[in-house]
């Protein structure tokens, strides 16, 4: 899963999964085909990707979450920060704030999560 970066359509074909799950294969191809404009064969290579990842399971053809949206973002975006910031969150709210301007609303969401974050 370490390797795993989700493009725009990996992205969707996920969300499809996650927003469904359990689903059963046929349902999954029927989807992917109606939203994604997919074959068979492509929504089962990118089922494949996501199982072979760990994220998702299949079984007895019905497809399961492993790992949620949430908790891959939460992965994905450790290791964004990791990987170009040197680990370092505060450097990264650094770079972020000098391109944007947060709103009184983004930083009063900001100090409850270090709030929370200080209560555990």
């Amino acid at each position: 899963m370490d390797q795993l970066k989700l493009g725009v359509v990996d992205g969707r074909f996920a969300n499809i999964v996650w927003n469904n799950a359990p689903i059963t294969t046929s349902e999954l191809v029927k989807r992917c085909a109606a939203e994604l404009n997919w074959k068979r064969p492509t929504t089962y290579s990118a089922l494949r990707k996501f199982c072979d990842n760990g994220i998702f399971k299949m079984e007895n053809s019905i497809v399961m979450v492993l790992v949620t949206k949430d908790e891959l973002h939460g992965m994905q975006s450790a290791r964004f920060v990791d990987d170009v910031f040197d680990g370092s969150l505060p450097a990264l709210i650094a770079a972020f704030t000098n391109h944007k301007k947060l709103t009184t609303a983004e930083i009063d969401e900001i100090q409850q999560m270090i709030d929370s974050a200080r209560e555990e």
